[in-house]
């Protein structure tokens, strides 16, 4: 199995640009319309979900910056891949679970590689270094190379292969910029290149590809004419209630306020800008999944797309951003999926990115961990579903199995029980009439049996 994430690649990046190898691709396996990505829609919580098959509050990872809330200290998005505190909390990557039932895994980029996961590392991985470039068509050729090579000379089982674009265009340039078309017409000669590769090294029967992404890509708003959200702008709001925060990072923002003014802070930014959503952690929507973990922190902040969460005075420059909503369209990334185990020219309908890791785990043929998925929203795709499908049970369904095995088993012994008190009734019942036939029914016996019986 090769899991492949292109960055940023947004559900309708090939409806303006020819993708002649991505299009063969879903001739020859799936395609789902879209697929949508867990809030927040940034890169290293979304990877993770692809890596565990859980919600962002449930794995952990909730940011792509390590903070310290006492210190105030935050780690950018390539020292945070080092800090290994971060991704180690408790939830296990595919890549351990895979190797913990006997099977290899690697890793090529993709984010949490270099961190250790309850004292274990991917077997076979490699980390980009400072400064990568993630653009360059070469440097994208030989890291297929390298993986095919792991699969082939290795023996691997399971890959996770990142390439940084066309996240880095998008911000740069904007969504629909030709910048992000050229990039586009680079990603599918690179999916050409990678399922030529897959042939030339005699894997074309046995591996199986699914090539997704992180989240989508949207325009950002700038300009005269644009109202920006800029916190220290908003009448009654002071940086001096607030102990820590994080802003400055695109259209998402948490903040921790000071002993005693949660609610002075709450109350002066809910209603303060009309394309700004701030929520009480605990209010989040439940449909966000975005609440229950310790490091988010107590008030949240989102932006309506378009529009940025600026600190102190607006810096941010970017022409695209991500980090929305994950219902607006613009966050959905793309999918496709071949190899043996999938069906062909298949094109289906849109499901959750939490679901993907069932799926692999099926495909694997190991037993997931505790997870928030379900194979039943992608096992329509596989070419057989097989009998055994629980690699992709998620906790809810195990629990069903469980409470519906217990169920049978209670009634089995009701049953039961039920039985012998009628029988004992009937027996008593009968107790004078059996008496007094008992001679006759032995002298019956006995001869049945001699005329029955040869030596």
């Amino acid at each position: 199995m090769l899991l492949v994430s292109f960055d940023g690649f947004r559900w309708d990046y090939d409806r303006d640009v020819d993708t002649p190898n991505l299009d063969a691709m879903a001739r020859d396996g799936v395609k789902a319309h879209y697929v949508t990505p867990p809030y927040l829609t940034i890169t290293s919580p979304t990877h993770f979900t692809l890596l565990t098959g859980l919600y962002i509050e449930n794995h952990g990872v909730i940011h792509n910056m390590w903070f310290n809330t006492t210190s105030t200290e935050k780690k950018s998005y390539y020292a945070t891949q080092f800090q290994n505190d971060w991704w180690d909390n408790g939830s296990l990557p595919i890549w351990i679970t895979a190797q913990r039932q006997g099977l290899k895994a690697g890793s090529l980029h993709f984010p949490g590689t270099a961190a250790s996961y309850q004292g274990e590392v991917v077997m076979v991985r490699e980390v980009e270094p400072w400064l990568y470039n993630f653009a360059n068509e070469t440097l994208w050729k030989r890291n297929v190379d390298e993986v095919m090579d792991w699969f082939s000379r290795r023996d691997v089982d399971f890959v996770s292969l990142y390439f940084g674009e066309p996240d880095g265009v998008g911000h740069k340039f904007g969504p629909d910029s030709p910048q992000r078309h050229a990039m586009v017409r680079q990603v599918d000669r690179t999916v050409g290149y990678m399922r030529r590769a897959v042939e030339s090294a005699g894997l074309a029967g046995r591996l199986n590809i699914i090539i997704t992404a992180d989240h989508g890509m949207s325009t950002v708003y700038h300009g005269a004419g644009v109202k920006q959200i800029t916190l220290s702008k908003i009448p009654g709001f002071s940086f001096s209630d607030v102990a820590f925060h994080l802003v400055d990072y695109g259209p998402s923002g948490m903040l921790l306020p000071k002993p005693g003014r949660l609610d002075k802070v709450y109350n002066v930014l809910k209603g303060a800008h009309p394309h700004l959503h701030v929520y009480k952690k605990e209010e989040m929507p439940a449909r966000l999944h975005f609440s229950r973990h310790d490091r988010i922190l107590p008030i949240v902040l989102w932006a309506d797309p378009g529009y940025l969460i600026n600190g102190y005075i607006p810096v941010q420059s970017n022409k695209g951003e991500h980090g929305f909503d994950n219902q607006h369209m613009d966050m959905k990334p793309f999918f496709r999926a071949a190899g043996p185990a999938f069906r062909k020219n298949l094109e289906v309908g849109p499901f959750e990115t939490v679901n993907i890791y069932p799926l692999m785990c099926h495909i694997l043929g190991i037993r997931p961990e505790v997870n928030d998925g379900h194979l039943n929203a992608t096992k329509h795709m596989l070419a057989s579903t097989g009998e055994d499908i629980q690699g992709g049970m998620s906790t809810e369904d195990m629990a069903l199995t469980g409470l519906a095995a217990v169920v049978g088993f209670l009634a089995a012994v009701v049953i039961v029980l039920v039985s012998v008190s009628v029988y004992k009734r009937k027996k008593a019942a009968k107790g004078g009439l059996m008496g007094s036939v008992a001679h006759n029914n032995i002298d019956d016996f006995e001869k049945e049996t001699a005329e029955h019986t040869t030596f």
